[in-house]
This record gives structure tokens, sequence and C-alpha cells, in this order.
């Protein structure tokens, strides 16, 4: 049965703090689990993220009549990110969901999808996620001992804020200090921008704004609003300069072990799950916006062009279609258009 979320649930879940040690289990349907399937992901019990895969774990069980189990750690319990996917490698997780950013340490290629105004609109995101772009990124991830199921799940896209005045076009860039996450692929295009981007991490985010050390910064906007952003950030563009999405990926080797009759029920209700996890993103991010310009922020949208055509004269995208090789930049440039 489909489930509608509410904003207010969706708002609750991004700023919950779940209590240390929590487990997000299932009841066991007939006795003693067979498999047990261990999942373990960065974020809070109750974001859509976790929602959604509770849900599917509850299916899981219900259609394999409790022999398999997939038990959820929410929120960094197992570690950080660079120790999940080590955990999800050697096999003490089964299922991992890095952010493509994330996965892209281990496989570049991954971080195809944050290429800077690459997708114009989700139309165009899942036409790539769902086709070329996602099915390349899954060949090379079942290169490193790990398989990537099919559907993958919204994280959502980056937007600009500022203190100072509203950026429009990309001549707005020029000179802005600006914090972006630790990433060569963010630091490059904000850098071919003309602006004047630090790497920050996101818990020095918000005094690095109040005290000017920069005056920019950029994330989706249900962190803007959790982490209080508006406080000290008057205008938000709605650039869309980044889309990055979450990859429900497993350990290559418990996957290949699993029967067929239980890969087929699990990656259905993964897959399913997914698909309505996305539904859950778009519909916070349109809540969310009437939130923040309540509580004062202003927002405009970009002349998206000119930035398009800043990265092209400043060598971005020559660049980056080189680092990720023809291939993968040919799958991109399959669905979006020609970028260098």
């Amino acid at each position: 049965m489909k489930t509608t979320l509410s904003r207010r649930t969706l708002l609750k879940g991004l700023a919950a703090a779940p209590a240390a040690g929590a487990v997000f289990s299932i009841p066991r349907l007939a006795g003693a689990a067979e498999i047990q399937l261990r999942y373990g992901n960065n974020l809070p019990l109750s974001h859509p993220l976790n929602i959604r895969a509770k849900e599917a774990a509850d299916r899981i069980a219900k259609e394999t009549d409790g022999k398999v189990e997939m038990l959820i750690f929410p929120a960094n319990q197992l570690g950080g990110d660079t120790d999940m996917l080590s955990q999800v490698r050697g096999g003490a997780l089964t299922f991992f969901t890095p952010s493509s950013l994330v996965i892209a340490t281990l496989v570049p290629t991954a971080a195809l999808n944050a290429v800077g105004f690459a997708f114009k609109d989700y139309a165009q995101v899942w036409k790539a996620m769902d086709g070329p772009v996602g099915k390349l990124v899954r060949s090379k991830i079942e290169g490193s001992r790990l398989y990537a199921l099919e559907t993958m799940w919204d994280n959502g896209f980056r937007q600009t804020t500022t203190s100072g005045n509203a950026i429009t076009n990309a001549d707005g860039m020029q000179g802005l200090k600006i914090r972006v996450p630790v990433s060569p692929l963010s630091v490059d295009m904000f850098s071919a921008l003309g602006a004047s981007p630090t790497s920050l991490q996101f818990s020095e985010v918000y005094s690095a704004l109040q005290t000017k050390v920069v005056d920019a910064q950029e994330n989706p906007l249900p962190i803007i609003q959790v982490a209080k952003l508006y406080e000290v950030q008057q205008n938000c563009a709605l650039s869309n300069h980044i889309w990055d999405g979450y990859w429900f990926i497993a350990n290559g080797r418990q996957w290949s072990d699993l029967k067929d009759d239980v890969k087929t029920i699990v990656a259905r209700a993964i897959n399913e799950a997914g698909l309505q996890q996305r539904q859950d993103i778009a519909a916070l991010n349109a809540g969310v916006q009437a939130d923040l310009e309540k509580a004062g922020m202003t927002f405009n949208k970009v002349e998206t062009e000119t930035f398009r055509a800043k990265l092209k004269t400043g060598g971005f995208y020559s660049k980056w279609s080189k680092e990720f090789g023809d291939e993968a930049w040919g799958a991109l440039e399959s669905v979006v258009g020609s970028l260098a």
C-alpha cells in the first residue's frame, strides 16, 4: 500500500537526532530469520530515505514469510561514510547508501551526475540515472566487489545562498567567497565561475557565514532550513547547479549468494521504495521554499546558460570530460546535450 508522508513528518525527520544504538528493526513473522541483511546509512530515522527503507524491510519480511530480515542502522551508528563503504565492501554490511561523491572515492565515474549545471531539471536527472548514466555507473560499481540496485534515491539539487546581492547570472559569482564541500569538482566549478571557493566541513558553515569568513554557501533547501542558514543568509538563487543522489549498493558476494527468488523480492521492494522516496523529496522541497520565504529569505531564478557558457570558456567542461573519459562523458551528453 502506498504511503503519503506529511511535510511535517519529513521536516521533523531532517532535524531529528536518533537515540544512540537504536536499530530500525522489523518484527519476525515466523520465528528466527534465516537471512539477515544489515543496512547502514548516515541519515536520521525519520528522513524519507529511512522511512521508505523501513517499508521495504517490512515488505521483504512479509513476502518471504519472515525468512529474510533487513536491519537498518541509521545516522552513522556504524561509522562515517568511509567506514561504511569499507564495511559493505568487506561484508560486515550487506547494504549501504552512499551519495555519488562518496562512492566516487572508489568509483570515479560515479561523480558524473555532479558535473556543474549538467541537468536542467529532474526530467533530465531521471532520464540519465535510470538510463545510460546509471547503467554505466552500476557497471563500474560492480567492478569494485559491490552491486548497485537499479533505482537511485534522491538527495536533491543544490542551491546558492548569499548574505549580499542576489545572484541572477554568472557575473554575480565573480570574487564571491563561497563555502563548498571537500570535492575537487565543486572547487573547480566555482573557481571557473570566478568565485573564491573555500572547502569547509558542514559543521563549520553557520559560524563561517556569521563571521563573514565566507559570504555564501550552497546546499539543498531542506539542509538550508534545518541548519537555520536563513538566519545568516538573505538571498537564495535557485541555481540547481549540482544534483546528487544515493546509490543503494550491496556487498557483491552476499548479493550473489542470495537465491534468485530472494533477490527478486529484495530488489523489487528496495527499488519501488526508492521511487516513492523521490516523490517525498520533491514534495519536501516545494514546502521548504515556502517556509523559508516566511522566514524572510528571498528567492530568485538564475540565467542558467550564462553559467554553462562561463564554465565552457573557463575550461571546466573540457577538463572534466577528459577526467571522466569519452564513454562516461558521452553517456552524460546523450541526455543533457553538448557541454564541452
